[in-house]
C-alpha cells in the first residue's frame, strides 16, 4: 500500500524532531546533528544485490525505538528478501523503485510514496532497472532487532512485471 509524502510530511517533521531529542543523557532540547556526521557504508553484498549506499540519519534510542537511513540503489540493485520485527516505512525521495511483498506482484514507486512494511511480513526493495531510486528508511526495533535478511532475490524474480 502507498501513500502520498503530502500526507505525511508533519509526521515526518516530527519524527525527526523527536529523534533529535532522544539523547539518552541529553538535556530535553532541540539538537541540531549535522549532515555528514555519520559516515556512508556500502550496503553489505550479502544482503544486496548490486550498488547500494547507506547513509545513516539518526540511531535507535530508548526514547524513540526506529532509526532512519537514506538507503541509495543504483539502477538495477536491490535487498535480498527480508522481515522486520516491528515494521518498517519507506518514504521514496528520488528516482524510480520497486518493491514486492512474497506472493504479490512487484510494485513501481516513486517520489513521495511511503511504502509500510508490517512486522513479519517478508519484502523486498530496491531501484528500477534502468533508474536509481534513494528512500528514507524508518525502522522499528523490537528485542534489539531490526530486520533478518533471508536470501537473495533473483533476476527471474526481480523482472517478473
Amino acid at each position: 500500500m502507498t501513500f502520498r509524502l503530502s500526507r505525511i510530511a508533519p509526521c515526518l517533521t516530527a519524527l525527526v524532531a523527536a529523534a533529535a531529542l532522544a539523547q539518552p543523557d541529553a538535556p530535553l532540547a532541540q539538537q541540531i546533528t549535522p549532515a555528514g556526521t555519520e559516515a556512508s557504508t556500502p550496503g553489505p553484498a550479502e544482503f544486496f544485490t548490486g550498488r547500494v549506499r547507506v547513509d545513516p540519519v539518526w540511531p535507535a534510542t530508548r526514547e524513540m525505538n526506529a532509526s532512519g537511513a537514506l538507503v541509495t540503489f543504483e539502477p538495477g540493485a536491490r535487498s535480498a528478501w527480508h522481515t522486520h520485527p516491528a515494521g518498517q516505512r519507506l518514504v521514496v525521495t528520488s528516482g524510480v523503485g520497486l518493491a514486492q511483498e512474497w506472493g504479490k506482484p512487484v510494485q513501481t514507486i516513486r517520489p513521495g510514496d511511503v511504502v509500510w512494511c508490517p512486522p513479519g511480513v517478508k519484502h523486498w526493495h530496491g531501484a528500477a532497472p534502468t533508474t536509481a531510486m534513494t528512500h528514507l528508511a524508518v525502522t522499528g526495533t523490537l528485542d534489539g532487532r531490526n530486520v533478518t535478511w533471508m536470501e537473495k532475490v533473483g533476476d527471474e524474480q526481480y523482472n517478473a512485471r
